[in-house]
């Protein structure tokens, strides 16, 4: 009787060791139930009030309203959006620490900076592009021509002589007339500002024949004919009547910014994933629409497979015309 009741136990032992384990209770990869159990910070490489830091809040206001958890704003401008991408670059990829930055710091410095902090391909995991910034192309006045034909012709007659101004070397508002420089076959002289804000100023005093600039920058001067708008690089309902670039001829030039967002090298792709589809969902939110059509930022959805693509193809893009017109950061 002790022996079997002895082997009987010993049966049941091996029995439970040789069961396979209960399995664990199943998580939905796509929508982590535990994130964000608390605040989110979005980095920003630039200063309050500008067109990143205006979208950058408006995406908190609504990711906050959406996942019931505080997304916080913080802006580290400087050395044209290097010290913000590097902080965010080497924060925990834990899915609490987000960069939210115009087009430089991820496309256009890595190839502007010979010792850029971080690298912008491998450091970061895209989320999405989030919105286009369109760009139109502004001269004074005084300058006789309504159009950017016009403006090309008349830079052959007078070689060297029209200045145009921009956000500084290397910035879109630069770089798109470069592209206009090499599709035309004509050349301006560069005047770069510290920021564009400054250079419209410089345009409104008569410094400066032309520019390109962010549409909500310029659009304050536009109705009143203190600049005449030439072109835009993307159609806007903010200047119905305004030509595209490719509606004078120069259906090529890309020259448009975008305010992306990524995440820290590492972050759970499921993190990306959610974050890129909340984003989506919030820019086709009524109130939040309404506020990007008024800032003529045009939305892109697509998903975080789609913006890496992308982002590859800027960087080359930019990259050769960077080396091609041997424009270095200041």
């Amino acid at each position: 009787m002790l022996y079997a009741m002895k082997h009987g136990y010993a049966v049941v032992l091996a029995l439970a060791f040789a069961m396979p384990a209960a399995p664990l209770q199943a998580q939905d990869p796509v929508q982590p139930p535990a994130w964000p159990a608390r605040a989110v910070r979005l980095v920003v490489p630039s200063s309050p009030g500008g067109g990143t830091d205006i979208y950058a809040r408006l995406l908190a206001q609504g990711l906050g309203d959406a996942l019931k958890q505080q997304f916080i704003v913080e802006n580290r401008p400087g050395a044209s959006g290097n010290i913000g991408a590097e902080m965010a670059a080497k924060s925990a990829p834990d899915g609490y620490t987000f960069l939210v930055s115009a087009t430089p710091a991820l496309v256009v410095n890595p190839s502007l900076y010979r010792n850029l902090p971080y690298n912008a391909e491998r450091d970061f995991a895209p989320v999405a592009r989030g919105v286009i910034n369109p760009l139109v192309f502004v001269s004074h006045p005084s300058v006789p021509v309504t159009s950017v034909p016009a403006l090309v012709a008349l830079a052959r007659r007078v070689p060297g002589k029209l200045a145009y101004g921009s956000a500084g070397s290397g910035s879109t508002t630069n770089l798109g007339v470069k592209m206009i420089e090499e599709t035309a076959g004509a050349r301006f002289v560069h005047v770069p500002y510290k920021g564009l804000g400054q250079a419209i100023q410089g345009l409104l005093r008569g410094d400066l024949a032309f520019m390109a600039s962010d549409i909500v920058t310029a659009l304050p001067h536009i109705p009143s004919g203190r600049v005449v708008a030439l072109a835009v690089t993307l159609r806007t309902p903010l200047l119905p009547g305004t030509p595209t670039l490719a509606d004078a001829g120069y259906p090529g030039i890309e020259a448009h910014a975008s305010f992306m967002v990524a995440a820290p090298a590492g972050t759970s792709p499921a993190i990306v994933r959610r974050l890129s589809a909340e984003i989506m969902q919030v820019m086709k939110s009524p109130a939040i629409r309404e506020k990007l059509d008024a800032l003529a930022l045009i939305p892109i959805f697509d998903t975080p497979e789609e913006f890496a693509a992308s982002l590859k193809k800027e960087r080359a893009r930019f990259a050769e015309i960077i080396r091609r017109n041997n424009i270095v950061a200041e």
